[in-house]
């Protein structure tokens, strides 16, 4: 009679709270306007494999991605941020369901009368369940949000496997710029030797002034210094280029040939809205607003009324057969309605709100620069194409220019002057050549990650096995060492 009295009395608790209730606003289902332009303002004609980095047709280049994409430690921290992100989600879901705890035990006791010993034993056992009734979607909207935050997760390993494979191939092509410079360097160190040679022929002849010959040597050793920097940055990109594909500091190119690639012709960005979804930074940055939408939701509910259901069961008996033999049960239906709380939940309310509008306006930011991105490096290749045609004008005359004051020189017709003028604008336009065709590269990288994102990414295999011999490895050192002091 108890049971069912309690029973009907958590019937009219709920009754009451529909009566002094409300629902709660949900605002899931974003929608937001944005002025997305219809096209890009310059269209290319080539396409592009999902895998950009494949249309340099670098067979060193895609060796060192795919390391990078299994070895990389940022991206594998990446990974594991996804691993605790759907954890902390799952952790979430349980609250949509029942909870059971049982406890059992057993209880002995020594009875003395007079010269006897006697023992009783009592068992006991006991089952304890709860359950949160989702009157408002308040749990749901939680565990969306959770998810939501999860798949925000998991675009952030997209945008990261991106942005690691256009490093690896920015550092890549700047070790084939830094190589370029070191053999052109060489060039130009011999050449001045050689015009040094001839100042100085031309002094014994009475035909140069010492100052002639002190200032061809202070171009030789200008231009040697300058050998010291680019050797320093071909280590430097090395290091780097170790530390990206997951190695310690090396100098494993040391000797190989990294040359400039071949562009393929300006690609086809496609439609602007194409492109943006197509980015994994623009999809999680609509993932974090409609999480951030959820949990508005979600503090909207709590202020309003709740309702959990708890039951208990206990039973003792002094045989385990008799324990089933006498349950008591109870079943309590618990009802709460905020009533004064200061104004913490409707605080709660508003800071939701703004965190909601911070994460839209965040992401219409990464929109934008989403676009600006793409335009840019449409932009910047033709100008820096034209750039690098003009240099090479430049260099092309120069060159005619040097050779000629050299030949008048050793004739006699001009002074030294004019040769060195003539030889530092030509060394200073070959080194300006290689630097704009490395700009002309890197613009390209830019621009196939700013619209990459097609591809799908496999997550290194083998971590946990991984994992689990080091841990087996630290169990077998810990035991030597054991033994060892022993």
């Amino acid at each position: 009679m108890l049971f069912v009295n309690k029973r009907f009395l958590a019937w009219i608790c709920l009754g009451i709270l529909f009566m002094t209730g409300g629902c709660a606003h949900r605002n899931v289902d974003v929608e937001i306007p944005l002025a997305v332009p219809a096209t890009f303002s310059i269209k290319g004609t080539d396409s592009v494999p999902d895998q950009w980095w494949k249309a340099f047709e670098d067979a060193d280049l895609n060796e060192l991605i795919e390391q990078s994409l299994q070895k990389n430690l940022d991206l594998l921290a990446a990974w594991d941020r996804l691993d605790q992100a759907e954890a902390a989600a799952k952790k979430v879901d349980t609250t949509l369901w029942p909870w059971v705890d049982g406890k059992a035990g057993v209880t002995r006791k020594r009875l003395e009368t007079g010269n006897q010993v006697d023992y009783s034993t009592t068992y006991s056992m006991g089952l304890a369940a709860g359950y949160e009734v989702d009157l408002w979607s308040q749990l749901e909207s939680t565990q969306q949000a959770a998810w939501l935050s999860a798949e925000a997760q998991q675009e952030a390993v997209y945008t990261m496997a991106i942005t690691l494979a256009a490093s690896v191939t920015d550092t890549w092509y700047q070790l084939a710029e830094a190589k370029a410079l070191d053999r052109v360097t060489q060039n130009q160190i011999v050449t001045n030797q050689q015009v040094l040679q001839i100042v100085t022929t031309q002094f014994r002849k009475g035909m140069a002034s010492a100052a002639d010959v002190l200032r061809q040597r202070q171009l030789v050793a200008a231009t040697e210094a300058l050998k010291i920097v680019v050797k320093e940055a071909i280590h430097l990109l090395q290091h780097r280029l170790s530390i990206l594909i997951g190695m310690p500091p090396s100098l494993a190119w040391q000797n190989k040939d990294v040359l400039f690639p071949k562009l393929h012709p300006l690609p086809d960005p496609g439609i602007p809205s194409d492109v943006l979804w197509r980015r994994p930074d623009v999809r999680g940055g609509y993932r974090q607003v409609q999480a951030a939408d959820y949990r508005l939701a979600a503090a909207i509910a709590d202020q309003y009324p709740s309702l959990s259901l708890s039951g208990t069961i206990e039973t003792t008996a002094p045989s385990i057969h008799d324990l089933f033999d006498d349950w008591l049960a109870n079943l309590i239906a618990n009802a709460v309605q905020p009533l004064l709380d200061a104004g913490l939940r409707e605080a709660e309310v508003r800071r939701q709100q703004a965190l909601y509008f911070e994460s839209l306006h965040n992401w219409e930011q990464i929109v934008l620069g989403s676009l600006k991105e793409v335009e840019d490096a449409l932009v910047q290749e033709r100008y820096l194409k034209q750039t690098l045609d003009n240099l090479n004008q430049q260099l092309s005359l120069a060159r005619r220019t040097s050779q000629q004051n050299r030949e008048r020189y050793m004739k006699g017709q001009i002074d030294y002057i004019r040769v060195l003028e003539s030889l530092q604008s030509l060394q200073s336009l070959e080194r300006n050549v290689i630097v704009a065709q490395s700009d002309v590269i890197r613009n390209r990288i830019t621009l196939y990650r700013s619209l990459a994102g097609g591809w799908d990414l496999v997550r290194p295999e083998n971590e946990e096995a991984s994992v689990t011999t080091l841990s087996q490895q630290d169990k077998i050192n810990v035991a030597e060492t054991a033994k060892e002091h022993l």
